[in-house]
């Protein structure tokens, strides 16, 4: 299976290949990872796979009819349910096993991409679970979620999971100059170290499509600057003011704060080259004020309270975990 176009996750493309090659695609998996890891470009490969008519060679192909409008999204049997901001209803999913009866226009197998799956309310992935056990033998479902653990039991044990796994910076920096030429090294460095790891937004940076949230970042900066100061009332008055945030936005804030946080940490061991000076002053004060142990273990509340963003936890719930963790460091 060709899966070259997928940066980094070697030991996930294997596993996929030796599958493929030993019995074929599975009519069910469940690509988990944050976005930006690369779930929708695996989705689009493993979606021209399933449709690829080529009759030697790897597939995808890249070549046939099917591979090429699989790739350029106008296949008409890879349909696609559900997308940023919105949620996946039990009337989209009981609409979609409908539709799943109906065979495929002209490939051998017909392909749904669901997006967002952990949107998916129990009801909607119940009715999910009955399509996956009883749909026709031609229909595969690609269901793509942030976190896994936020799908039921029952829904991942019919899934095989893939979990996409941050690249290095060094893969990113290789991947971004293939893709990126025409930019200068010193761009692609800046955006291979912002993304953590995850492309998509290395991406988004460079096509100056980066959708910080400044009043993520604002509340992100003073989040650090009064974890810095020592002062726990004014830290926990600060979570409280969070807790009528929206989940995206509450989330976009977790990022900036984990960003300032692993800024302070390079800063105190003298290699900091960021050059925002809001930034890069929170994470001076935060160097100097905390050591580095409590710097590690607020970044480890911080990812734990982003994994809990994906799963149905109300934002005042996450607001007062943040600030009940972070007062105790």
């Amino acid at each position: 299976m060709d899966l070259t176009r997928l940066a980094g996750n070697r030991a996930l493309k294997r596993q996929l290949e030796l599958e493929s090659a030993r019995r074929g695609l599975s009519h069910a998996y469940l690509l988990s990872g944050p976005p930006g890891s690369g779930k929708r470009t695996l989705a689009g490969l493993l979606s021209a796979a399933l449709v690829c008519t080529g009759t030697a060679g790897d597939k995808p192909c890249f070549t046939c009819p099917g591979c090429r409008k699989a790739m350029a999204g106008i296949h008409p049997d890879v349909i696609r349910a559900g997308g940023e901001g919105s949620e996946l209803t039990v009337a989209q999913i009981r609409a979609l096993r409908s539709d799943a009866y109906i065979r495929p226009n002209e490939a051998p197998r017909k392909v749904y991409i669901l997006e967002q799956a952990q949107s998916m309310n129990p009801s909607a992935q119940n009715a999910m679970l009955k399509l996956l056990e009883e749909g026709p033998p031609y229909a595969a479902f690609l269901l793509l979620a942030d976190n896994a653990a936020a799908l039921l039991p029952t829904v991942r044990s019919r899934c095989e999971v893939l979990t996409l796994s941050p690249v290095t910076q060094g893969e990113a920096e290789a991947w971004l100059a293939a893709q990126y030429p025409d930019r200068s090294e010193a761009e692609r460095r800046s955006a291979a170290q912002r993304c953590e790891g995850l492309l998509g937004r290395a991406v988004d940076q460079l096509e100056g499509r980066e959708s910080r949230d400044q009043q993520a970042l604002d509340g992100a900066l003073e989040l650090i600057r009064r974890l810095a100061a020592g002062d726990e009332l004014a830290l926990l008055e600060h979570c409280v003011s969070l807790e009528k945030w929206d989940r995206d936005r509450f989330c976009a804030l977790l990022d900036e704060g984990i960003l300032l946080l692993r800024d302070a940490l390079v800063c105190a061991a003298g290699a900091l080259h960021e050059t925002d000076p809001n930034r890069r002053a929170a994470a001076e004060q935060a160097a100097s004020a905390l050591p580095s142990r409590t710097l590690i273990r607020a970044v480890g509340v911080l990812e734990q309270l982003r994994t809990a963003c994906g799963f149905y936890v109300g934002t005042g719930h996450l607001a007062g975990w943040l600030g009940a963790a972070l007062s105790t460091l």
